[in-house]
Formats: C-alpha cells, structure tokens, sequence
C-alpha cells in the first residue's frame, strides 16, 4: 500500500523513493537513523519503501517545535466519524509529581518512565502507547507520576460510552464538518494522535481506511473528511470531547483531532482495547455492546488491526 506523502514542514524536504532503495539507504544518504526517519513519517523500521511514494527528510539536528493534537468521534452508522485540530506543545521536565514532556531523539520509554518515577508500564498506559512499540521523536507525552493506574478517567470512560448512534449521529446535513480539498500525511496524523494519548498506529489506521487521508471525500452516508465524520457526532465531540478547544469545521487537521479525541474516548471505556475502539468508532460502542460485532464491523476491525500492524503497531 503506498502511503500519502507527508506534508512539507520547515526545515525539511520531500524524498522520492527510486527503485532499490530502502529505509536504511535514504536514512544513511541523509545523516539520519532508520528510527528518526521512520518517526518522521508516521511508519514502522521496518517497512518496505514503494518505488515513486515520498519520504520526508527531517532536519537533523531539531526535534519538531510543535506537534498536532487531536481527538474523534464516530457516527454508529457503520461509517467512522471524527475531527482534529492542531495544538503546539513544550517540553516541561520531569518529575514525579507530573506534567509533560516532549521526546527527543534518542529517548526511549524506559529511560523518561524512570526519570518521571514511573514504571514503563504506567507512563505507556497514560499516553496509550505499546510498552514495546515505537516511540517517534516530537510525541508529547503526559506524565502522571507514580501511581498512574489506568489509561483514562472514569469521567472519560462515561464519555466514550454515550457516542450518539442512528439518526443523532446523523444530524443536520447543513452542518459541520465541511469537506477541504486537502490531504494530511502518516506523520501528521500519529502527531496528533500521540498528542491525545492515542496510539498513532491506530488512528493512522483508522485514517487510511475512511478515506485514505483525504478530507474531501463525503460517504454515502454523509460522513466526512479523513475521519469520516457526520455531523451529528462531530456537534457531540465539539461539547463533550473538546475541552473547550473548538473544532474548525472546514480543517483536516481538526478532522483528524476529532477523529483521535473520538478513539481516546472509546479506548477509556473499552480499557484500553484497540480492536473494541475500532468497533465502537464503526458502529457505536452501545450498539457493540447491545448486539455483538455485526459481520462487517468485525471486517473492518480486521482491516483495522491489519493497518495498525502496517504503520508500526506491532
């Protein structure tokens, strides 16, 4: 599958792949680690490159400034629905007491989980990463200290487990959220995702399944945008998801946002499951759970999954 190409960013340029060539050859041309420039584009070490696709080289002595925040929800139709918006976020130190932190190259889990007094499992369930997965330079991560216990509130958990379903999720076609003739990137999409404390994996996954990164497209169902949002669930993720931080509605950067919010939700009632938040993003999670997973949400949990694997999930 060959991937969109990242979005130019400051500082760095677009690479199109020849034949023959690898991650490990560009990564050396440019002065880069196969782990810096695999984080740059939102895929795993160990993908193999398409002939013609587009690498983005990023520069090579700064991390990112900022990176997107964002967060979904889905329309219980069996057509995926979300949004985002971009956020910038600093690096503040760490200590046992909490805040955030933004990765730099040649970080690891371990070593910031020991430096914020957490074990690693506590510090990768608080951001919804995978102890062993990949963890991409410019990710912004939250930490809570010794003591984190679970991935999200009992206030989210609620939250995820409300996602309107049926006509509320349908809403007003004269609505929000507009589509945009525009297309975001791998990369673009695990920076808000990881943001949000959502494994970029899957939201990339998510992304790539409704509409291939493309926020112009409008299912035959009225979703829209990269996340596939109806209106309906994109007005319940703007009061209840948003924190006060206001959507865009004709932006696929808070297309994505609303997206991964949506996924952030629904792994805090599933405890964290990926392939249950893949359902509920699909067909609502009162639905899942009130009737099983229907023949074709398990399908596209199948697909889901698959994806995730592919951009770096395990």
């Amino acid at each position: 599958m060959a991937l969109a190409a990242p979005a130019a960013a400051q500082a760095a340029f677009p690479h199109v792949v020849s034949s023959g060539e690898s991650l490990y050859s560009v990564a050396a041309a440019d002065g880069l680690s196969v782990a810096q420039l695999a984080a740059a584009n939102g895929i795993s070490p160990d993908s193999q490159l398409l002939a013609g696709s587009t690498l983005l080289i990023p520069p090579q002595t700064v991390a990112p400034a900022g990176i997107g925040a964002s967060t979904t929800a889905g329309d219980g139709d069996g057509d995926a629905d979300d949004v985002g918006a971009t956020s910038t976020a600093t690096p503040v130190s760490t200590s046992s007491s909490g805040g955030s932190y933004v990765v730099q190259p040649g970080d690891t889990l371990s070593a910031i989980a020991a430096r914020a007094g957490m074990s690693v499992a506590e510090l990768a369930a608080a951001n919804g990463l995978d102890p062993n997965g990949i963890l991409p330079y410019g990710t912004a991560l939250r930490l809570s200290g010794s003591g984190t216990t679970s991935f999200v509130s009992s206030t989210s958990s609620s939250i995820g487990n409300s996602e309107p379903v049926g006509s509320v999720a349908q809403g007003n076609p004269t609505n929000p959220p507009y589509p945009t003739p525009e297309r975001v990137s791998a990369s673009e999409v695990g920076q808000i995702a990881a943001a949000n404390g959502v494994p970029a994996s899957l939201a990339q996954a998510v992304g790539w399944q409704e509409s291939g990164f493309n926020n112009d497209l409008v299912s035959a169902a009225d979703a829209r945008g990269v996340m596939q949002i109806l209106p309906g669930t994109w007005d319940w993720i703007q009061r209840s998801l948003t924190a006060g931080v206001p959507l865009a509605p004709a932006s696929a950067a808070d297309n994505v946002r609303g997206g991964v919010l949506l996924l952030h939700s629904l792994l805090g009632a599933t405890g964290g499951d990926p392939a249950m938040a893949a359902a509920g993003y699909y067909q609502g999670l009162s639905s899942v759970r009130q009737n099983g997973m229907y023949s074709d949400t398990q399908q596209y949990v199948n697909d889901i999954m698959s994806l995730a694997h592919h951009f770096g999930g395990g």
